[in-house]
């Protein structure tokens, strides 16, 4: 069994979005994540407002590891938040994965905004670093995966969900996220889990179809290495060489 993975992508902590109804729901989450191998979680909730604060993220993670810990799950929980690009930029800073420069950004799911080369520019120009979530489900990003790509400056990074590589979310986002892995783009592997029962906190599968496509070492750098990165503010290691931001 593969071990020592950590979850970058989670929506594991109980009534905040459209995750976890509750706590134990979090518990069977944790479960499944502990029996695949994963042993850290970033909790991301939606954050398109500034309904919750960082500190109530911060407070709920502490209650769930307690929770768990009571529970005997060997499970650690990380704060962070998917940014919606509908959030006020002035407050992007606040929802940072695990307090590091990292930002996890989501962009519509049907299409990918004209300004998005200049937010991402402007979120680099301010000593953050994007983590673009499951571009592959993106339905511009589908059509044009190269256009994409070019979007890819240093210090934007990338990550797919497991089950999209695995087929569940369909043909079309399946085929993205391969192109996108042995394109040498895919920065990070995550479940985008959001219960216990569907689309659950699960990365093993995902990366047994990785390493079939770019090696086992490879993949286990997306669901391990450059996690890890992410929870302690290092520099992600990608496959492939990006050119440099312009701001113009």
């Amino acid at each position: 069994m593969i071990t020592g993975m950590i979850d970058c992508h989670c929506h594991i902590l109980p009534q905040i979005d459209d995750g976890a109804s509750n706590i134990e729901v979090s518990l069977e989450m944790a479960k499944i994540a502990s029996a695949d191998g994963i042993r850290k979680i970033i909790a991301t909730p939606h954050i398109s407002d500034n309904f919750y604060s960082p500190a109530d993220i911060k407070n709920r993670v502490n209650r769930l590891n307690r929770y768990l810990a009571e529970n005997q799950v060997p499970v650690l929980i990380y704060p962070a938040a998917e940014v919606s690009i509908a959030l006020d930029i002035s407050l992007f800073s606040q929802y940072t994965m695990n307090h590091t420069a990292y930002i996890l950004i989501e962009f519509p799911h049907d299409y990918l905004p004209p300004f998005a080369p200049k937010l991402l520019a402007w979120i680099l120009a301010r000593g953050l670093t994007p983590i673009i979530a499951h571009p592959e489900r993106n339905f511009d990003v589908i059509q044009n995966p190269d256009s994409f790509i070019d979007l890819l400056h240093t210090g934007i990074y990338t990550q797919i969900t497991g089950g999209s590589l695995t087929g569940d979310f369909g043909t079309a986002a399946q085929h993205c996220a391969a192109f996108l892995l042995d394109a040498g783009v895919v920065d990070i592997i995550a479940s985008d889990a959001h219960s216990s029962r569907i689309r659950p906190p699960v990365l093993s599968k995902a990366v047994e179809v990785a390493s079939a496509r770019i090696g086992q070492k490879a993949a286990l750098k997306l669901v391990r290495d450059n996690p890890t990165a992410v929870l302690t503010g290092k520099k992600c290691c990608r496959n492939r060489q990006t050119p440099s931001p312009s701001l113009s």
